[in-house]
């Protein structure tokens, strides 16, 4: 099987580039059934595996297939996009085989955001694979390369302290309010959306102890239950033009296509507050507030991409976990390549895979009957230490039957190159011990 990935993020593509890319959730599955059935009207792609992640800051393709299809795969991004191959290949960054693996193991991790270690990311990617499972577009070697990149996410934020120096998105956008407001508790904040981002800043908010809150979302229920939590009130959507001159800080975040703040509503507010500054700022991709407001004087706008340089800090102790990050996610790399070698139609033809497998059958076969005899010797009445016991001391002398037999076996230069086999096998420590992540 081969693996690529095609890919824009923050630092390869400008935000409304990437906002012509950004895919809601229950949009991946209809999304993922156009490239499936795109990628397999080439004869050489039957039966393809897709996933795509799209978030804020990123939107990847992921393959797999007998043979890659980069261009084909890259030709059929940009048409969903509506621009030309040529301007989505100048922002776009391609990968193929263990690049892929390294890639989604770092993405995983948080070394690849835009605020490194922050972890909303894992969640998103885990709901980019379910999404991709529901649409059946996920086989088995992209499972195990997503499954494999939340396992190595997973020992990087307990092994480092990847996470513990970075400053959230949200963290970000209350360090810039308090830089244009005195006291954030003299001031009425306005949350758009209630998704987790918007909560995330709701909570951030709601710890500086603001004059008011307000939530403004499509879906009153969801609204209100976040309102509720921060003791703010909840507003329709479509009263926002009428209400956004009293709030003092607007923070936005949506899954609309198009923009929900426009240029004439917060005009029209500037000139109902006399022209009092509006602190606002637009995390959504596509924007949710349009671009021409930051151009008003009296509005301080930042985007997504005009948060990177805050959260820019605590660089050198970063450094340090930022290494120990990495050389987790190269072991995890390394094995995953290996698991893919072991599948490849050379491994198959030298007998390795059936050979595992034959393994397993017999393992399984040994397990089952020495559990069998415990389970009888319990309905005896037999005391279950000494069941217990019976039970492994039966399991290691099947394993260890052949190789006890063979260690006595033939002359000393055969016994010689067993022991030393035996040895690589049995005797080596716990920790290089990799782990069995199956076929």
């Amino acid at each position: 099987m081969a693996v690529w990935a095609l890919g824009i993020n923050h630092t390869t593509a400008p935000l409304d580039l990437r906002g012509r890319f950004a895919f809601a959730l229950d949009q991946i599955a209809p999304t993922l059934q156009g490239l499936r059935q795109s990628l397999g009207s080439n004869t050489r792609h039957p039966g393809v595996e897709t996933a795509i992640i799209s978030t804020c800051n990123r939107t990847e393709i992921y393959c797999a297939a007998e043979a890659p299809a980069m261009d084909h795969t890259l030709g059929w991004l940009a048409q969903s996009g509506g621009v030309s191959p040529a301007l989505l290949r100048s922002h776009s960054y391609t990968l193929e085989d263990s690049l892929v693996a390294r890639h989604a193991f770092r993405v995983a991790s948080g070394l690849d955001s835009m605020v490194l270690g922050e972890a909303q990311i894992l969640g998103q990617m885990k709901d980019a694979v379910r999404a991709a499972e529901t649409a059946g577009a996920l086989g088995t070697t992209l499972n195990q390369l997503f499954q494999r990149s939340f396992a190595v996410a997973k020992e990087v934020r307990t092994s480092t302290e990847i996470g513990a120096h970075s400053i959230s998105m949200a963290a970000a956008a209350v360090r810039l309010a308090s830089q244009l407001f005195e006291d954030l508790s003299k001031i009425r904040v306005l949350f758009v959306g209630a998704g987790e981002m918007i909560q995330l800043c709701a909570t951030h908010f709601a710890a500086k102890n603001p004059k008011a809150i307000a939530i403004a979302n499509r879906t009153l229920e969801r609204g209100e239950k976040l309102a509720t939590r921060f003791g703010g009130e909840v507003m329709r959507l479509a009263d926002l033009p009428e209400r956004l001159h009293e709030f003092d800080a607007v923070i936005s975040c949506t899954a609309s296509s198009l923009p929900i703040i426009g240029l004439g509503a917060v005009e029209r507010a500037l000139k109902k507050r006399r022209h009092r500054p509006i602190f606002m700022v637009d995390l959504a991709v596509p924007r949710d507030i349009e671009p021409e407001v930051k151009a008003l004087g009296d509005v301080y706008l930042y985007t997504v991409d005009d948060l990177a340089t805050v959260v820019q800090t605590a660089q050198a102790n970063r450094q340090a976990a930022v290494a120990q990050a990495e050389a987790i996610i190269d072991a995890g790399v390394q094995s995953f390549m290996h698991w893919m070698e072991l599948r490849s139609p050379a491994a198959a033809e030298g007998g390795v895979v059936p050979l595992i497998q034959q393994l397993n059958a017999q393992t399984d076969e040994w397990r089952a009957l020495e559990i069998a005899r415990a389970k009888k010797l319990l309905a005896k009445g037999e005391d279950v230490d000494a069941v217990l016991e019976a039970l492994s001391r039966g399991l290691t002398q099947k394993m260890l039957h052949g190789t006890l037999a063979e260690l006595r076996a033939g002359d000393a230069e055969m016994r010689a190159q067993t022991a030393q086999t035996v040895s690589r096998l049995f005797l080596r420590s716990q920790s290089k011990t990799p782990h069995n992540n199956g076929l």
